[in-house]
């Protein structure tokens, strides 16, 4: 059984940062994307950043330059390093994984959230 546990989370000033980490348990294969996910009151969900087996990262428009997404695949974690944070960067961050498997298979796998908020 796979199980994604999200920390960091909190509350931050305007400017100030956050590194967010989830720690992965449980068999994930050795071809997956690790993603940060983020949900505003309100909003729909959106991805913030993602991150290949291999590295390869992508960023949402809004993050870039300000947030870098980072793993370790020895113990099995997926940091989230956010710098000059805005207000509009408060949500709930949602740690997922997508696990690739034979004939186009996927398996989606979620934390259960962690709240960052940013006054201004």
């Amino acid at each position: 059984q796979v199980q994604l546990v999200e920390s960091g989370g909190g509350l931050v000033q305007a400017g100030g940062s956050l590194r967010l980490s989830c720690a992965v348990s449980g068999d994930i294969g050795s071809l997956n994307t690790m993603n940060w996910y983020r949900q505003a009151p309100g909003k729909q969900r959106e991805v913030v950043a993602t991150i290949t087996t291999s590295g390869s990262t992508t960023y949402a428009d809004s993050v870039k330059g300000r947030f870098t997404i980072s793993r370790d695949n020895v113990k099995i974690t997926v940091y989230l390093q956010m710098n000059s944070l805005k207000p509009e960067d408060t949500a709930v961050y949602y740690c997922n994984v997508v696990r690739y498997r034979s004939f186009a298979r996927t398996e989606n796998y979620w934390g259960q959230g962690t709240q960052v908020t940013v006054s201004s």
